[in-house]
């Protein structure tokens, strides 16, 4: 079982920035993490992902603005969100993926960018 915990976010203004963090806890290897979204009356979809070998992936509604990046030992995952718009207002979520196949998810964190 893997527990993940998930900080930051928050109220910012448009064009400001916001780091959202997660640390999953177990000791099963990692295949993924990565930060989903989920704004007022539109579907979940993914932000960005990153793979235990660093490879990265992001929707091309961030591409350019938000980075993400672990830590060594490849269970914390950080969102860094510069240049915030209106439109990336909602409920972030980490996901990770294990090596089995399991998945799990963050109790979620709201993003609200005030324009």
């Amino acid at each position: 079982q893997v527990q993940v915990a998930e900080s930051g976010g928050g109220l910012v203004q448009a064009g400001g920035s916001l780091r959202l963090s997660c640390a999953a806890s177990g000791s099963t290897p990692l295949a993924t993490m990565g930060w989903y979204r989920r704004a007022p009356g539109k579907p979940r979809e993914l932000v960005a992902d990153i793979t235990r070998l660093g490879s990265t992936s992001y929707a091309d509604s961030v591409k350019g603005r938000f980075t993400i990046s672990t830590d060594g030992n490849k269970r914390t995952v950080r969102l860094q969100m510069n240049g915030l718009k209106a439109e990336d207002t909602a409920v972030y979520y980490c996901n990770v993926k294990t090596v089995l196949a399991s998945e799990f998810w963050g109790q979620g964190t709201q993003v609200t960018v005030s324009s």
